[in-house]
C-alpha cells in the first residue's frame, strides 16, 4: 500500500552530505509519488511563511516537532490510515528550521508528530522520517519489513 508524500523542510541537503544516500534508498524504495520542497529563509518568521505558503490545506499535514506525540511505528501507520478517512490527497510532512515550527502551523496540522525529546539533525530528521514513512507502508500492507528491520 503506498500514499503519495510531500516533504517540505527547511534547509537543503548537499548531494554530498553523508545523509544523503540513506535519504535516496528509502525515496526509490517508497510506493507512491515522494516530492521534496526545500525551503530557506532568512529567519523563523521568513521560513514559516514560505512553509505556509507550500501547505495544501485539504490534504493531510504531519508536522514533526518536539512538542508533537512520540509513537511506535505500528501507531504511526495506524495513524495515517486514520487520517486517510478523513482527508484525502498527498501526505504533508513538515519539518522546520533550527528555531522549529510555530502555533500558526501547529494548529493546521492533523498530527504533531516527534521523534522523542532527544535533539536531532534536520538532515537525519529527514532520513528517519522518511524510512518511517517507507515501514509504515510495509506495516500497512502487511509486509515483514517492520519484524525484520
Amino acid at each position: 500500500m503506498g500514499f503519495n508524500s510531500h516533504i517540505i523542510a527547511v534547509g537543503r541537503m548537499k548531494k554530498s552530505s553523508s545523509f544523503s544516500p540513506a535519504y535516496q534508498e528509502y525515496e526509490k524504495r517508497l510506493k507512491g509519488k515522494l516530492e521534496l520542497f526545500e525551503l530557506e529563509g532568512r529567519d523563523q518568521k521568513e521560513e514559516l511563511a514560505k512553509i505556509d505558503a507550500k501547505l495544501n490545506p485539504t490534504s493531510p499535514i504531519i508536522a514533526l516537532d518536539e512538542t508533537g506525540k512520540t509513537l511506535s511505528s505500528v501507531e504511526f501507520s495506524n495513524k495515517i490510515t486514520d487520517i486517510q478517512n478523513i482527508k484525502t490527497g498527498a501526505f504533508q510532512f513538515i519539518i522546520g528550521g533550527a528555531d522549529g515550527l510555530d502555533d500558526t502551523i501547529r494548529n493546521k496540522a492533523d498530527l504533531i508528530l516527534s521523534f522523542g525529546r532527544l535533539t536531532w539533525p534536520h538532515m537525519l530528521a529527514r532520513v528517519m522520517l522518511i524510512e518511517q514513512i517507507y515501514r509504515a507502508q510495509l506495516i500497512l500492507a502487511n509486509h515483514p519489513y517492520h519484524r525484520e528491520g
